[in-house]
């Protein structure tokens, strides 16, 4: 016995020394690729030493003799953190992913083949001008100086990741950042799956009247009267589904409702204590780490940038310089049609045009899957744009047999200058200035808010499509592509592009509200991202007759929900306090001292009180319990809560209280009788999830924004090290936005927010600040991972300063590049 005891006391101990020095083995070579920011490089590109200051967050300030030796840093150091980021957007865009990743990504491979997102990107390389091929060539030879670097110097291959997923990075070329803007488009484009969601909603409904109520207009003037899918295409199945997109955290492609949004709004020097003007942006993006966005600062001939740039892209999206400000927000115009294409009979290499039938423009493609065989693709374009196959948004559901679905879509265009806007945004003076070299911008589309000293403004920016006065759904769901009417006509003149500044109130602002109300074909949308932030807003900002920097980081960070306060008192009317008292214990008397908490709730979605989760619970309980009957399976496709449609409901607009009333059951159920039930749904889930004593809940713990690693993010173990989960407050009509994921055993994960926050005062320029969800590094075993992370939690910023002697005064590291 001694001697067995002897044996597995010498294997245990061999086996932890073996597990230690495996563990001490993968740390070291993960530790290989942390950069070095302290030190002096001679490399290829540049014409004179270049300096890059990293303060003490970790933001890079670049300095050069020239511009481009300026963006040959910015270059460099966007691979020295986020090198690993910057290959799969690249390999993601090009359709590539399955090289790497083996059969999981196959369809998202197939589908960017399709869209031809990096072909239509380095087509359109030749049309930027000169000043932005020369920024573009030099960003390039950056990050292929740390290519060259890591190569030579043994650095770990570049980032963790590489030893996992060992695949061969190319040099980088200028289309490459071209294709990172498009690949934005993509991620921030969702009218293609309204459209087909709007379609495959009016087939499932006995009652086309009832399309209003479930997808209704934001409040306006109307619009005339579509035609009802079924007539335009008959015989078409009333439910089925294909493939899910975003299945994978790989994924480009948002689900619905996730395909951007974001917050700003700026303050005349009337409308400011300071006398300066002020501007605050939040752009909304799917949680990832890193985030998106990296912060960098740009020593340009033209004076210094300093703001949130893309990996890949060299320039300052959102930012500000010593003269100009802008921010970002998602447009929703209308920039995706689905075109129905009718194939030949006798010929399905042919599709109908209004000149008779025509071949498709095709293509092979070949698609290398990791540990698979290759497959070969036929890609098919016609006048209209790509032919998508009907597995692909669920397009099979809407296409008839003998058809094919086309997209057309502005970032499709091969002449996309929308990179030599960006640039010259950052050296313009002015916001008159600005405006007008934002005419170049093609998608995505955004309404771009600026500032100068005196003056503030709002431009929607991008390619607005030119549609015919008779367009058969006016952009609304899917048309036949073969009649003209239907077919796009160009780009509508960019004075038609809505324009506001220096207004009389001195403040401007978007929450992705409708901010025009024009007719058809000028209308800018039908689809809006919101409709409830802007009254939320609209009372800040009215609050006050001056703000300063603090009063907009305040309403940054508000999180009342107007539609809480607003929708509570609708469906819960015949149900405040009415009923006997009930024994403790029973669900009566659950649903008491739910409504109790809910009475006595001022709407705030704080992360530590009981009444959010009740409240998001309830609501998202009732939205299932009305559409369930009158949808079917596809009552799913609705996975948040659509304030409209409930408001309808509950104030009976045009009948709407039908909703309430299940046609499969014999009572006549009323809305009453919903708001109660789905009440006692919502307890019951809660109990489940979260356990029986309602005051003691936290919205906080269902609410954790979900900073995860698209590709590590879901290994055991090592997600625990690189996925970033916090508690958050916000919800998803809140201006502190926390976009809940709808779906699954969690549907309140905070999955889609403000990446990033800025708040300029034009007053008092250095005195700005900004924040990321994340940090700068991409690496997880770096300190600037998750640094910013608790600060961005918590509502704290970092400073925004042009001031060099600041950032050298305290920098945590300073790389020289001097020419080779």
């Amino acid at each position: 016995m001694g001697l067995v005891f002897r044996w597995l006391v010498r294997i245990t101990t061999s086996l932890i020394l073996l597990a230690v020095a495996a563990v001490g083995l993968i740390y070291f070579l993960a530790s290989q690729s942390l950069p070095e920011y302290n030190q002096t490089l001679d490399v290829e590109g540049v014409s004179a030493p270049v300096e890059i200051i990293r303060d003490t967050a970790n933001v890079p300030h670049i300095l050069g003799q020239s511009d481009p030796d300026v963006f040959f840093g910015l270059g460099y150091a966007h691979a020295q953190d986020r090198l690993w980021q910057m290959t799969v957007l690249r390999r993601t865009v090009q359709g590539r992913l399955s090289e790497v990743f083996g059969q999981r990504t196959v369809h998202i491979d197939k589908l960017l083949r399709r869209l031809d997102l990096y072909g239509l990107a380095h087509r359109s390389v030749d049309v930027q001008d000169e000043y932005t091929m020369a920024a573009l060539r030099a960003y390039s030879n950056g990050i292929n100086a740390r290519l060259t670097e890591i190569n030579e110097q043994a650095l770990g291959r570049g980032a963790p990741e590489m030893f996992l997923f060992n695949a061969p990075v190319p040099p980088w070329q200028p289309g490459d950042s071209v294709a990172i803007i498009k690949l934005m488009s993509l991620q921030l484009s969702g009218h293609l799956e309204d459209e087909v969601l709007r379609a495959r909603t009016s087939l499932m409904l006995e009652d086309p009247a009832l399309l209003a109520d479930i997808l209704p207009d934001v409040p306006g003037s109307g619009i005339a009267a579509l035609p009802e899918y079924a007539a335009l295409f008959p015989n078409l199945p009333r439910y089925a589904r294909g493939t899910p997109l975003s299945e994978t955290p790989l994924s480009p492609f948002p689900e619905r409702g996730l395909a951007g949004a974001s917050n700003a709004w700026t303050a005349a020097p009337s409308r400011s204590a300071s006398g300066g003007t002020l501007l605050a942006n939040d752009p909304h993006l799917g949680f990832t780490a890193p985030g998106i966005w990296y912060l960098a600062r740009l020593e340009l001939a033209s004076g210094g940038v300093i703001g949130a740039t893309i990996p890949g892209v060299p320039a300052i999206s959102a930012g500000r310089s010593d003269r100009l400000g802008w921010g970002l927000t998602s447009s929703y115009l209308d920039d995706q049609d689905v075109h129905i294409e009718q194939l030949n009979p006798d010929n399905p290499e042919e599709y109908l045009t209004p000149d008779g039938y025509k071949r498709f423009q095709t293509r092979p493609s070949i698609i290398e899957i990791k540990d698979a065989a290759p497959i070969t693709l036929t890609l098919r374009w016609t006048d209209n744009g790509p032919v998508l196959p009907g597995t692909h948004y669920d397009l099979g559901t809407i296409t008839p047999p003998g058809h094919v679905a086309s997209l057309s879509w502005s970032a499709l265009s091969p002449r996309d200058t929308s990179m030599s806007a960006s640039l010259a945004l950052m050296n313009a003076d002015t916001v008159r200035q600005a405006i007008d070299l934002a005419e170049d911008f093609i998608a995505p589309s955004q309404n771009l808010s600026l500032v100068d000293e005196n003056t503030i403004g709002l431009k929607l920016v991008g390619a607005m499509p030119r549609r015919d006065l008779n367009n058969q759904s006016r952009g609304r769901i899917p048309t036949p592509g073969w009649l003209d009417r239907n077919r796009w006509q160009g780009r509508l003149p960019y004075a038609d592009n809505p324009e506001f500044v220096a207004p009389v109130g001195g403040v401007l602002g978007n929450t992705n509200n409708k901010i025009i109300d024009r007719p058809f074909p000028r209308h800018v949308s039908y689809e809006w991202g919101d409709t409830q932030r802007v009254h939320r807003w609209e009372r800040l900002m009215q609050s006050r007759e001056v703000h300063t920097r603090d009063s907009f980081i305040e309403a940054q960070l508000d999180t009342v929900s107007y539609t809480a306060r607003s929708l509570l008192p609708l469906i819960g009317a015949d149900l405040w306090f009415t009923g006997e008292a009930a024994p403790e214990g029973t669900p009566e008397r659950q649903r008491q001292i739910a409504l109790d908490l809910l009475a006595n709730w001022n709407g705030e979605m704080n992360e530590h009180l009981p009444e959010p989760l009740i409240y998001a619970a309830w609501l998202r309980a009732l939205q299932i319990r009305l559409t369930s009957d009158e949808l079917g399976p596809l009552a799913a496709e609705y996975k948040h809560v659509e304030p409209l449609f409930i408001e309808r409901v509950y104030r009976d607009i045009d009948g709407a209280s039908v909703w309430c009333d299940v046609r499969q059951s014999a009572p006549a159920e009323t809305c009453t009788d919903m708001a109660r039930l789905a009440l006692d749904d919502a307890i019951i889930w809660i109990s489940e999830r979260y356990g029986t004593a309602l005051e003691s809940l936290r919205w906080g713990d269902a609410h954790q924004a979900t900073h995860d690693h698209p590709v590590l993010g879901e290994v055991p173990v090592l997600r625990f090290f690189v996925n970033i989960r916090q508690s958050t407050s916000g919800g998803d009509n809140t201006l502190l936005r926390g976009r809940t994921s709808g779906e699954g055993p969690d549907p309140f994960q905070n999955v889609h927010g403000a990446g990033y926050r800025g708040v300029y005062d034009f007053a008092d320029p250095d005195s700005s600040v900004f924040i990321t969800a994340t940090g700068q590094s991409g690496h997880f075993l770096s300190r600037y991972y998750d640094d910013q992370a608790q600060l961005w939690r918590r509502g704290e910023y970092i400073p925004m300063s042009l001031d060099i002697g600041l950032a050298r005064a305290a920098s945590v590291g300073v790389t020289v590049l001097n020419p080779r």
